[in-house]
């Protein structure tokens, strides 16, 4: 098990557009498991590559890990394609694990298709809705360089300036280790 340290969300890795993967071999599969192991140790439902530093077209899912009435099974979306949008759009509140202690109400379509390839490079094509829908399309914003706040209303970012200002700073400390927006190692809080 390992885990692996995730960027700050203004670190210049989350700002890029990621590369799509070519080629599937030992490093990514590994790659793969260390992205669960990460995501699970920080109690998160998704987490694309960039967020690990890997400017990667890869993010895994895990909704059921932590809520039990979600029956799917976890993810690994390798060079996923959001294919189709419905019309009806829901709110919801979002976290991030590239942002600690912030989560906020973003308006999302409800359903979307959406096309990747497995880990045996088998593409899939699924309609997802609720939660599911509003992970994918959370996570595929990462590999495009996309951060949920960027999706919040004018009102909503300006209250939020302060504690994004914070975050910038590393004046904060999730439970899990951090690499801030200069490379700067930050280590998990301790629970006492």
């Amino acid at each position: 098990m390992s885990i692996i340290p995730v960027y700050n969300c203004f670190h210049p890795v989350l700002k890029k557009k990621t590369e799509p993967v070519t080629e599937i071999d030992d490093g990514l599969v590994k790659l793969v498991d260390d992205m669960f192991d990460t995501m699970h140790k920080a109690e998160g439902i998704g987490l694309a590559a960039n967020q690990i530093g890997v400017s990667k077209s890869l993010v895994v899912i895990d909704i059921g890990y932590y809520n039990e009435k979600y029956k799917g099974p976890p993810l690994t979306m390798i060079n996923p394609v959001i294919e189709y949008f419905s019309d009806d759009i829901y709110e919801y509140e979002e976290g991030c694990l590239s942002i600690p202690s912030v989560r906020d109400v973003v308006e999302r379509p409800k359903i979307v298709q959406v096309s990747f390839y497995d880990l045996n490079m088998k593409e899939h094509k699924i309609e997802a809705d609720n939660l599911l829908s509003r992970v994918i399309q959370h996570e595929i914003d990462h590999l495009n360089g996309i951060l949920f706040y960027e999706r919040l209303t004018p009102l909503r970012k300006t209250l939020l300036k302060g504690k994004l200002k914070k975050i910038e700073k590393g004046q904060y400390q999730a439970d899990y280790p951090m690499i801030l927006p200069d490379g700067t190692f930050l280590p998990a809080n301790k629970k006492s």
